[in-house]
């Protein structure tokens, strides 16, 4: 454990490592639960971190008053991704979200999860070694109902797996989508991933409004430009949920010819929303000096669909009153 800047709202903001035995290393802060680093070993001698960050703390708290916070490494809820209007109907009464996307909620209101200071529970070396930090959102926080305790465990595998699992439970049925942001580059965070492969195992998108809300419907991507299950080139644009087959077999990929480095992704949520971004606008400077760009890095934020509350046939996203939850990811990487 290391301190990572400043004393924030009275409390250290720590830094802690997690090193397996293959030589990938992840760096943890407590600060939105957020992932700074993740150095993966090459087969050609190179140590490359895939993740966009920042060196500082300072940095990440600024980062939320850019014009479009990137949300760099961060834990996402209560609700990840758009709600319409800020507003939901549950159990036959209107909820009233604080928006902060136009007239919209976005990924948690105003003050989500990710500007959060999560508590670290417990903290395992050794083989296949994990962090476990808690969260516990008072009902009424950014208008959700409900007291909901929130813990989130990382783990590297001796398989070079990131594994992200999500544990929930809730005094009052409420809404839940937790995600995971971080921006993947498999050149390197300072590169751009243009000439990086990008697989997806989906057929369906969901059709969204020219401010990004969902409009209900399922779009098929049968000789569509955003059809990966082929591999494909990252776009230069993209900000889309796309809808995942029920596999066994990993629900999406990226590869980076230049490194030959290879991520899968694997997950239990309905949808990934892909995103090509990391812009921090010449503003603030990313970690060793970088300048993040609207091309450097890419997002799997695995989740349930955006809007799912406001669509009836959307996978339901309601919690019930002590039901659990769990969500769990992976991102596996493989060196060739």
């Amino acid at each position: 454990m290391k301190s990572f800047g400043l004393l924030l709202n009275g409390v250290a903001i720590d830094s802690y490592e997690l090193n397996n035995e293959n030589g990938m290393q992840l760096t943890v802060i407590n600060f939105g639960a957020t992932i700074t680093s993740l150095k993966i070993p090459t087969k050609n001698g190179k140590i490359v971190d895939v993740v966009l960050g920042f060196d500082n703390l300072e940095a990440y708290v600024k980062s939320f008053d850019l014009e479009s916070a990137p949300y760099l490494g961060a834990t996402v809820g209560r609700f990840a991704g758009r709600i319409n209007n800020g507003a939901f109907c549950l159990n036959g009464k209107t909820i009233n979200l604080n928006n902060n996307n136009a007239n919209h909620s976005l990924h948690g209101g105003k003050i989500g999860f990710s500007q959060k200071i999560w508590k670290v529970k417990d903290v395992n070396n050794g083989k296949n070694p994990t962090i476990t930090l808690s969260y516990f959102s008072p009902d009424g926080e950014e208008n959700y109902p409900g007291d909901l305790s929130v813990e989130l465990t990382y783990t590297l595998s001796e398989e070079n797996e990131l594994i992200i699992e999500y544990k929930a439970t809730t005094t009052q049925d409420t809404i839940i989508n937790l995600t995971h942001h971080s921006y993947f580059n498999l050149d390197g965070h300072d590169a751009t991933v243009l000439e990086q492969e990008l697989t997806i195992d989906s057929y369906e998108i969901l059709e969204a409004n020219d401010q990004n809300i969902p409009t209900g419907r399922l779009l098929n991507l049968e000789n569509k430009a955003f059809d990966f299950r082929q591999a494909k080139k990252c776009p230069k644009t993209i900000d889309t949920s796309f809808v995942l087959n029920e596999s066994e077999t990993e629900n999406a990929s990226l590869f980076s010819p230049k490194n030959n480095l290879k991520m899968s992704v694997y997950t239990n949520q309905p949808a990934v929303h892909i995103y090509v971004g990391g812009n921090c606008f010449n503003t603030i400077k990313g970690k060793e000096n970088a300048n993040y760009h609207s091309l450097s890095g890419i997002c799997f934020e695995t989740q349930n669909f955006p809007d799912a509350p406001n669509h009836q046939h959307f996978p339901t996203s309601v919690m019930k009153k002590y039901d659990k939850y769990f969500h769990k990811t992976i991102y596996k990487f493989q060196s060739f």
